[in-house]
C-alpha cells in the first residue's frame, strides 16, 4: 500500500520537513559523486555501526562525539532510490502536518530525537552488528507514531495492488499506520527468530514509532489539531 496523500492541508509552510527533505536528496546525490571504495569508506564512517557503537562505548581514551556523530550523520544517508524516494514519500506527506502541530523548532527536535531512540532500539537488540544502518526511516517513524496520535481520523488516499486490481482507496490514517506498525512487528519478529541482523533495520522502525508516540505526547502544542474532511480529486 503505497500513501499518495491524506486530506489535512497544513496551516503554515512546513520549512523545516521540506529542508529535512532537501538535506536527504543534497546527501545522496553527493554519495551518487563518489566512486565505490569511497563510498563504501562513507556509509561505514558516518552510518551507525552498532559494533563501533560497542567499541567505543567500551574505550576509554575515545572521545563520545565518535559514537554519537554517526547515529545522526546516518539518518542523511541513504543505499539507493527506492530507499530514499520511499522515505521522502512519507516524511512529504505525514511530516508537514506534525510540524503544523508541533511548531518548527520542535518538530526539528523530535525528528532528530526519534532517530535516536530509532537506532538505539535497533542497537540494543543487535548490539554487535557489523552492517551499517542508514536511512531516514527511524526518524520517518517517529513522525508516523506522532501522526497517528495526533490525526487519527484524517484519512491516506492510498494506492493499493491486488492481482490485477489497483485503485486509489482513502483509508483512516489510524487503520493505515497500524497496519504499517504491525508489519514491522512481524518482519522484525521473523528476522529475530532467524537472527538476521542485516537486511531491514525493524526494531529500528518499530523504536522510532514508539518513541514518537511517547514524544507527542509532551511537546505537542495544547490546541486540538483541527481536521479537514474529504475533497474530491
Amino acid at each position: 500500500m503505497i500513501p499518495i496523500r491524506d486530506d489535512i492541508p497544513s496551516e503554515t509552510y512546513p520549512f523545516v520537513n521540506y529542508g529535512l527533505i532537501a538535506l536527504n536528496f543534497i546527501v545522496f546525490l553527493y554519495e551518487l559523486s563518489l566512486p565505490p571504495i569511497q563510498l563504501t569508506n562513507f556509509i561505514y564512517n558516518f552510518g551507525f555501526v552498532p559494533f563501533k557503537f560497542s567499541y567505543i562505548l567500551g574505550c576509554g581514551h575515545c572521545s563520545m562525539l565518535q559514537a554519537i556523530l554517526p547515529i545522526f550523520s546516518s539518518m542523511f544517508i541513504h543505499g539507493g532510490w527506492f530507499h530514499i524516494l520511499g522515505n521522502m514519500l512519507f516524511l512529504y506527506i505525514f511530516g508537514d502536518n506534525v510540524e503544523d502541530s508541533l511548531g518548527h523548532l520542535k518538530y526539528l527536535i523530535f525528528y532528530l530525537l526519534s532517530g535516536f531512540a530509532a537506532a538505539m532500539f535497533q542497537y540494543v537488540i543487535h548490539p554487535f552488528s557489523k552492517t551499517p544502518m542508514v536511512g531516514a526511516s527511524g526518524a520517518i517513524a517517529g513522525v508516523l507514531g506522532a501522526y497517528f496520535i495526533l490525526y487519527p481520523r484524517a484519512r491516506v488516499f492510498t494506492l493499493v495492488f491486488f492481482f490485477f486490481f489497483v485503485d486509489i482507496i482513502p483509508l483512516p490514517a489510524f487503520l493505515y499506520i497500524f497496519l504499517w506498525f504491525l508489519m514491522q512487528v512481524l518482519n522484525g519478529s521473523a528476522a529475530l527468530a532467524l537472527q538476521g541482523a542485516g537486511g531491514v533495520a525493524w526494531w529500528a522502525h518499530i523504536g522510532g514509532f514508539i518513541a514518537g508516540m511517547t514524544m507527542v505526547l509532551l511537546i505537542r502544542k495544547k490546541q486540538r489539531p483541527r481536521y479537514r474532511y474529504y475533497r474530491p480529486w
